[in-house]
């Protein structure tokens, strides 16, 4: 019983740790924090075994509907991830770009060919 329980903590402490504002400043300490609850529920996880109680068992409802939320967070927080990596990559671009203009230009102008008879 007290496994189960403490299932059900953890994974509501991750449903709150998700809830919060998560920004580029805070986002790197957030998983690693979030990592270390899975690490820890994931042990909780292997040490359970049936047969469960009536109580046991809506917890355990509980802990599916909550990781259910905690999944479709963390794609949001997945998708939000990827388009600041794609900012970064064409703000880099951009850059590259404006300090070098003609770095991708191939043009034949100004080219000279001898054609001999």
């Amino acid at each position: 019983m007290n496994r189960i329980v403490r299932i059900h903590q953890i994974t509501e402490s991750m449903q709150q740790l998700l809830s919060q504002d998560i920004g580029s400043h805070n986002r790197e300490e957030v998983i690693g924090i979030f990592q270390e609850k899975m690490e820890e529920r994931g042990q909780l996880l292997e040490s359970i075994a049936p047969p469960y109680t009536e109580e046991e068992d809506k917890l355990g409802k509980s802990v599916v509907r909550m990781n259910q939320e905690i999944e479709k967070k963390m794609q949001y927080l997945f998708l939000a991830l990827k388009n600041e990596m794609r900012q970064v990559q064409q703000q880099k671009k951009s850059t590259t770009s404006y300090s070098n203009p003609y770095k991708n230009i191939q043009s034949m102008d100004g080219m000279f060919l001898d054609q001999k008879k």
